[in-house]
């Protein structure tokens, strides 16, 4: 398996296994993951088993401190400088979960927003999933603004 970064020529992968992992209320739309790509495919984490699109982790950087719903439509709020990464999903296609795949991943965008010297990563998630990015550092800061979704989530951190 390999991860790379996103191109462009991505995007029809990307947009299927985003359409894969959520439901369409809270899944980005092709036309939203072509902007996001405009702006910083950098932060496009993709894993391939070969030619298959396995999963993806992908979010801006911003001075902003939390996460906000208006990240995920405004790729223009990217700021390159800023101190913390925003990570907007961790998507697995289906056949690939629990098998160590996004642990590949986070483990990937963990090390590289270091070694960029961010001060840490952001995401939000559901309930059941706090105890998972918890093994990776990250820490719950309760419920969140967002209404994403209309669904409850929770905002979590990890500082270096």
């Amino acid at each position: 398996m390999e991860i790379r970064h996103a191109e462009i020529s991505d995007l029809t992968a990307l947009a299927a296994v985003e359409a894969a992992c959520f439901p369409p209320a809270e899944a980005a739309s092709e036309d939203s993951l072509r902007r996001r790509l405009a702006v910083y495919p950098d932060h496009f984490w993709l894993l391939w088993d070969g030619d298959t699109l396995v999963g993806f982790v992908n979010g801006m950087v911003t001075q902003e401190a939390n996460l906000a719903d208006e990240m995920y439509d405004n790729a223009e709020l990217h700021d390159e400088n800023g101190p913390w990464q925003m990570i907007f999903g961790v998507d697995t296609r289906p056949a690939y979960r629990r098998r160590g795949c996004a642990q590949l991943l986070l483990e990937r965008v963990i090390a590289d927003a270091r070694d960029q010297g961010r001060k840490g990563l952001v995401l939000t998630c559901k309930e059941h999933l706090l105890h998972y990015y918890a093994k990776f550092g990250f820490v719950s800061e309760g419920i969140s603004q967002s209404v994403h979704g209309n669904v409850q989530w929770y905002q979590m951190r990890l500082t270096f």
